[in-house]
């Protein structure tokens, strides 16, 4: 067995703090996972981990391995970028993660032609609303929309997004045509809010004559799914913050309509997420590239023909 799959192995179990989450997120199986700490401790001469039936806890030794192992990994991966031609010979798994809205509609539709160019790399794509952890799940690349929170991860900006408040027909000839933010609070309209585990209050970043403000709203439809606020704005339930591109079909189709459109909600960024160490392997650079243009450009045709026109 590879040494240097050994520190691999190490080093996921480490990061995930179990074998079995290591294992599954290195494809192989447990008992191989376990074989290669186990061999990495008779090499070394050391236990890295502590192990009980219910926790896997690094020893101090397991510890002090952990950066050396990382350092060893990057080193590795850059040797290997040095002398690898970007454009062939490119073969192995991206882990790639995005919002809901955003992979389905920027990211999945480019992914056949990324495959059909570089036929030796395949591709894992996790589509979620929720924030997450690159390295706990061993993320390759993360597109998001908004402001990071870890500071010690890589951002590449991809273009500000558009967005609108929006409801349907239906909705606003039962409760009315909402003017401005200050409508909102009034307490007579439903607003659907887009929710994560372990988040507080609820706000909309809006634009006023006077700036930007922060209107917190409130509603009694919440979902974690982006999606989920589109079907319950088309159905009547409510009024959704959305990027035009996620509803400009919608917008043309007069299915939704822009409301409160005195007070517009700031437009919001869109930009990849990644490590130092990740990005020092080829095949990631090259697909965050290949993406980056196809994404900004795809938000400014749908941003122009589904944004509403200025009365």
């Amino acid at each position: 067995m590879s040494y240097i799959d050994n520190i691999r192995t190490f080093v996921r179990v480490y990061e995930l703090g179990s074998m079995s989450a290591a294992g599954r997120d290195l494809r192989i199986s447990p008992a191989v996972t376990s074989s290669r700490i186990s061999q990495l401790e008779e090499h070394l001469g050391v236990r890295l981990f502590q192990r009980t039936t219910r926790s896997l806890t690094p020893t101090e030794q397991g510890q002090s391995f952990y950066q050396g192992a990382t350092n060893i990994l990057d080193a590795v991966q850059s040797a290997e970028a040095q002398i690898v031609n970007i454009t062939e010979n490119l073969k192995g798994a991206l882990y790639v993660a995005a919002p809901l809205g955003v992979g389905r509609r920027l990211i999945a539709p480019q992914i056949p032609d990324f495959l059909n160019a570089y036929q030796e790399i395949s591709f894992r794509l996790r589509l979620t609303d929720r924030k997450v952890d690159l390295t706990a799940e061993g993320l390759d690349l993360a597109f998001f929309l908004g402001q990071p929170e870890d500071s010690n991860l890589r951002i590449r900006k991809i273009a500000d997004v558009a967005r609108v408040l929006c409801a349907s027909p239906d909705y606003i000839e039962k409760m009315g045509m909402p003017t401005s933010g200050d409508d909102l609070l009034s307490g007579r309209h439903e607003c659907l809010s887009l929710r994560f585990p372990g988040a507080t209050e609820f706000q909309w970043l809006l634009t006023t004559p006077a700036g930007p403000k922060r209107y917190r709203v409130s509603g009694r439809y919440e979902s974690d799914d982006g999606d989920v606020l589109t079907d319950w704005a088309l159905a009547g339930h409510g009024i959704a913050m959305k990027p035009i591109f996620e509803i400009a079909e919608h917008l043309n189709a007069g299915t939704l309509v822009p409301v409160a459109r005195e007070t517009p909600p700031t437009a919001i960024q869109m930009a990849c997420l990644f490590t130092h160490r990740r990005m020092q392997d080829p095949k990631t650079r090259l697909f965050m590239e290949f993406m980056i243009d196809r994404i900004a450009a795809t938000i400014n045709i749908t941003d122009q023909a589904g944004r509403p026109a200025h009365r």
